[in-house]
């Protein structure tokens, strides 16, 4: 072997030996892009099931648009099947609590909510509901009662909260004048769509009855008030908070009535899409679909995508403990994939805030 070739073997083996011996390049998650506004919608009963159910009925739905999707697991603390109160308070707090608590930890004392920390980091804030807002779902957001049936002190909590934007009714735990006159309310019963110009008052998007009536009845009364809660509540700069329950998608459930169901999830489907639609032109907002339960155990037995038809059973006329599923799209979204407890919604949500 000549020098030359000598030469060439002798620099490649060192090359080799010393390449090896180099630390391995050190690999740097990303941090999730924060975003300014989180816009969290929940269907209340709303499982895979009857989200099956109600896209063959209707020829498909929105949230079949996003891409992001994880699994929930909805147990509350003292109990494997959860109800709405601390399955919403799981949201609300991060904390599993026992069935009936809103806005309480198991010691059956009051947690700050996730509304209730955007307002002190200044904030807009809003609920929509398509029942009473004292029901569980949205008092789990400003309230702190032992027990869900506490409908007039729950709506004693809400006095001077702050809240931006409020949907839903009120009757009969709400003094309308008191809204009106000492917490600066306007109250709208109007039919939208609304354009909000500034912060000046708080608004509340009123339907004047005990419950709002079914999807049938109410047209688009939560399409309307979504677009009007986002219109209003994005004049701040520095960003919001918005929760918007799908609430009869579980009474549909609790009836064992398919068409029931399926026509509130229909309903509750578009102001999922009015959401995505603000966020994919907004580039800086948070969408999170999700529920707090199943409800009904709904089987789907046979059916035909030809003829928007589902033969279904349903096992109960309570909830089940199956777990739901969870959507997520725009900054932060990455951080729903995979299987979570429903406390981590809360913690994902607070530490995208920053809060």
């Amino acid at each position: 072997m000549n020098f030359i070739n000598r030469y060439l073997y002798l620099t490649i083996g060192l090359t080799l030996l010393f390449s090896n011996c180099r630390p391995a390049t050190k690999v740097v998650a990303e941090k999730p892009k924060k975003p300014l506004n989180i816009i969290l919608l929940i269907g209340d009963g709303m499982g895979l099931a009857q989200i099956s159910a109600a896209s063959v009925m209707n020829g498909g739905l929105f949230l079949e648009l996003f891409s992001i999707i994880g699994l929930v697991k909805t147990s509350s603390a003292d109990d494997y099947i959860t109800d709405s109160a601390a399955g919403a308070t799981a949201y609300s707090t991060g904390e599993k609590t026992y069935n009936g608590a809103i806005g309480l930890g198991v010691d059956s004392m009051p947690r700050i909510t996730i509304l209730e920390m955007a307002e002190k980091n200044g904030l807009s804030t809003g609920l929509i509901s398509t029942c009473s807002v004292t029901h569980a779902t949205p008092g789990s957001f400003f309230g702190h009662q032992k027990n869900r049936e506490m409908h007039k002190e729950i709506a004693a909590d809400f006095y001077g909260k702050g809240i931006d934007f409020m949907a839903g009714t009120g009757k009969p735990y709400f003094d309308v004048d008191k809204l009106k006159n000492q917490y600066n309310y306007n109250i709208l019963t109007g039919k939208g769509p609304y354009k909000f110009d500034a912060l000046s008052q708080h608004i509340w998007f009123y339907n004047d009855s005990i419950h709002p009536p079914k999807a049938a009845e109410r047209g688009p009364w939560l399409l309307d008030a979504t677009n009007a809660g986002i219109s209003y509540l994005s004049n701040n700069k520095k960003g919001f908070f918005l929760m918007v329950e799908g609430s009869q998608i579980d009474w549909g459930g609790h009836d064992n009535d398919l068409n029931y169901m399926a026509s509130e999830l229909v309903d509750f489907d578009k102001a999922v899409k009015a959401a995505l639609d603000f966020a994919k032109k907004d580039g800086n907002t948070l969408v999170i679909v999700t529920a707090d339960h199943e409800t009904g155990g709904l089987s789907l037995n046979a059916g035909s995508i030809a003829d928007k038809k589902i033969d279904a059973s349903f096992a109960s006329k309570h909830h089940s403990g199956i777990m739901v599923p969870i959507y997520a799209y725009g900054p932060g979204a990455e951080l729903f994939q995979g299987t979570m407890e429903n406390t981590d919604v809360f913690k994902k949500m607070k530490t995208l805030y920053g809060f």
